[in-house]
């Protein structure tokens, strides 16, 4: 879930200008909200209107423990580059600890770069094509007043997670979701629960934070988190490619 933040707080208020109209006998009658169907269509519209347009780069770390041993604990740094409008990769720049660790991390990045694709972000998109909502109240999440909706998955899918979303009520962006994934990817994990959080680098949504808390049969409960180290915009991107081609040159 990458999105140009500046293109979609202009949709965000062309949207809210063109609901007024319809809205506002309704806003009024449901305690100051929008109602449900409305909220849904301006996060729907503001996921299909906007995509990454420049290219960027994270530094991410991962670690992973195990609560009934020490020795599943590890530590990786990766560096993901994104190039619009669908192509991404991945280099781990450092991997500690159990090798164990540097397989889950590689797997989930594999997934990711597969599922760059506008298609493949269709089909996890929160929208009504893949969920069913409910309105559960507002709540304040990362200092902005957010609609919490209930999501339900409409298909058992690895990538649809059963749970909560939190909108932002100003932009519509999703700043959280948590909740248990509808389908586990593998017959070892009996469940796994997630908690996602979203946040602006530069103008660019990204999300900033994962935790997974896996039920892995016999072995037990294991936490995978993630988190965003540094973010590089197009400057500093293509500043990093010319030193690397300079230095290439030389030797």
């Amino acid at each position: 879930m990458a999105f140009e933040l500046k293109s979609r707080l202009v949709l965000a208020g062309t949207v809210l200008l063109s609901l007024c109209g319809v809205a506002g006998a309704q806003k009024s009658a449901n305690s100051g909200r929008l109602p449900l169907n409305l909220i849904v269509d301006a996060v729907e519209k503001a996921q299909s209107a906007v995509h990454p347009q420049f290219p960027y780069q994270v530094l991410r770390e991962y670690r992973l423990s195990g609560r009934n041993s020490s020795t599943s604990n590890s530590n990786v740094v990766v560096e993901v580059n994104f190039k619009p409008p669908t192509s991404k990769d991945y280099r781990i720049q450092k991997s500690s600890g159990s090798k164990r660790g540097e397989q889950v991390v590689r797997n989930l990045l594999d997934h990711e770069v597969d599922t760059a694709s506008s298609r493949s972000k269709a089909k996890t998109a929160i929208t009504r094509e893949n969920y069913d909502f409910a309105y559960v109240g507002d709540e304040v999440s990362d200092g902005q007043t957010c609609y919490v909706l209930e999501i339900k998955p409409k298909r058992k899918e690895k990538d649809l997670i059963a749970g909560k979303a939190w909108i932002d009520k100003r932009t519509f962006l999703v700043r959280r979701i948590e909740g248990e994934i509808s389908k586990t990817p593998s017959w070892w994990l009996k469940r796994v629960r997630v908690k996602l959080s979203f946040g602006d680098y530069e103008g660019t949504w990204l999300q900033s934070s994962m935790e997974a808390v896996a039920d892995v049969r016999i072995v037990g409960l294991h936490t995978l988190t993630s988190q965003i180290l540094d973010y590089r915009g197009t400057d500093e991107v293509a500043s990093a490619e010319n030193q690397t081609r300079s230095s290439v040159r030389r030797h």
